[in-house]
């Protein structure tokens, strides 16, 4: 696994050389845009609106929409003049309660490994993190951009976990949310025993992505059939109305909570995926 970044954390006096390590990874089956007489790639390019012509790469400038249809144009030497400090450092500001921080901040993690000389400096902050019960929130350049961020104990390691800017989320205040409603209380206590039915430990691992499974069957039908044509879709269950709350909420109940058996991850001999064309 290759670093994406390297730098230091910074706070008070303490410096901790440090490389970022993506988290997460995307799976996502990639598909072309075929022309449908003879598969032929369908590419895009870079056409201008007012005469439909296409423009090479070097005759494209950056531009600012100031106004409707007028344009500042922004050359490297501007960009070069945006002085942001600490450009490798993870700058940590303060501290704070990680119940304090409503989740949808939290945007994206990567994981942290301390550079040479560094290992009892990272362990130090690990655990005063641990015991304090605490994140450290801070500021961090990766590929020009400054990212709000939050640096977690994570197990053995310390995990950086990109956040939003708070100009960055929009209010619920427009959207026409139950607020005053009144919840019966035979209602709430069946819902709440609902709940407690289907509650369990949180194994992460028994959870896979089904539609790209069913997606990747489909796939490998069709390859070893030679079938460029779609395959017949089983119809979709009708929506039924919820009209009696109780009555629905006593009958998830009597059928043990509704509670979905959910299929292991796939394991590690299973066939090696076909690239879709």
């Amino acid at each position: 696994m290759r670093a994406i970044w390297k730098g230091a954390i910074s706070f008070g006096l303490v410096n901790i050389p440090m490389a970022l390590y993506p988290a997460t990874r995307t799976e996502e089956l990639k598909f072309r845009l075929l022309r449908a007489s003879d598969q032929s790639p369908v590419n895009y390019k870079r056409v201008a609106d007012a005469d439909g012509k296409e423009v090479p790469w070097d005759q494209i400038v950056k531009g600012y929409e100031y106004e409707k249809g007028k344009y500042i144009i922004l050359k490297d030497e501007d960009f070069q003049r945006v002085d942001i400090e600490a450009t490798q450092t993870v700058d940590i500001t303060t501290f704070v309660k990680l119940e304090e921080v409503n989740p949808i901040f939290f945007h994206k993690p990567y994981y942290m490994e301390p550079q040479k000389g560094g290992d009892k400096a990272y362990a130090l902050l690990r655990e005063a993190l641990k015991v304090s019960k605490k994140i450290a929130i801070a500021k961090v350049v990766i590929k020009t951009r400054q990212h709000l961020a939050a640096v977690k104990p994570q197990g053995n390691g310390l995990m950086l976990e990109l956040m939003h800017f708070a100009s960055e989320l929009l209010s619920m205040d427009d959207l026409k949310v139950p607020g005053s409603v009144t919840v019966g209380k035979k209602e709430l206590q069946m819902a709440v025993a609902l709940i407690d039915s289907m509650s369990d430990d949180w194994k992460p691992e028994e959870y896979v992505d089904e539609y790209r499974e069913a997606l990747e069957k489909v796939i490998e039908e069709k390859v070893k059939k030679g079938d460029t044509s779609g395959l017949k879709t089983p119809p979709k269950p009708k929506p039924t109305n919820v009209i009696d709350l109780v009555s629905v909420l006593q009958e998830s109940l009597e059928k043990g909570g509704g509670k979905k058996k959910v299929r292991p991850a796939p394991s590690g001999d299973r066939k090696p995926r076909r690239k879709a064309a």
